[in-house]
């Protein structure tokens, strides 16, 4: 929860002191929330299960990458999202939701793209 809050504290202070000048839309500002708070769900589950603590041996520039890659994912799906139904009259809140849950999913699929053989599930158990 604390990285979860951290996340938002930082993206809200990149929007107000960076985007908001550059006259960045209302509706998009969330994107920068929704890519901030992408890495920390999805390495939270790395970082805390004892079968994926291999992942941490790999080399500090695949992890750099697969955090760009989430990111990336995170941002490229939440825009394509709002981008989609910012016309339609749905709620801010329910647009939201919908962009973060694009954004969140095309963030871990890459990671998992990336990390295939880090959710390998031994069937045999």
């Amino acid at each position: 929860m604390v990285g979860l809050f951290l996340a938002v504290l930082g993206s809200n202070l990149l929007n107000l002191l960076v985007l908001v000048p550059a006259v960045l839309p209302e509706t998009y500002r969330s994107i920068t929330v929704i890519a901030a708070m992408a890495p920390v769900l999805i390495y939270v589950g790395v970082w805390y299960d004892e079968e994926r603590q291999p992942y941490w041996t790999q080399s500090q520039a695949k992890i750099v990458g697969d955090v760009l890659f989430v990111v990336t994912g995170a941002i490229l799906g939440s825009a394509i999202a709002l981008v989609a139904l910012v016309g339609i009259g749905l709620p801010s809140t329910v647009l939201d939701i919908l962009a973060m849950t694009a954004g969140f999913l095309l963030a871990w699929g890459l990671f998992w793209w990336r990390n295939p053989t880090l959710y390998d599930v031994d069937l045999e158990r």
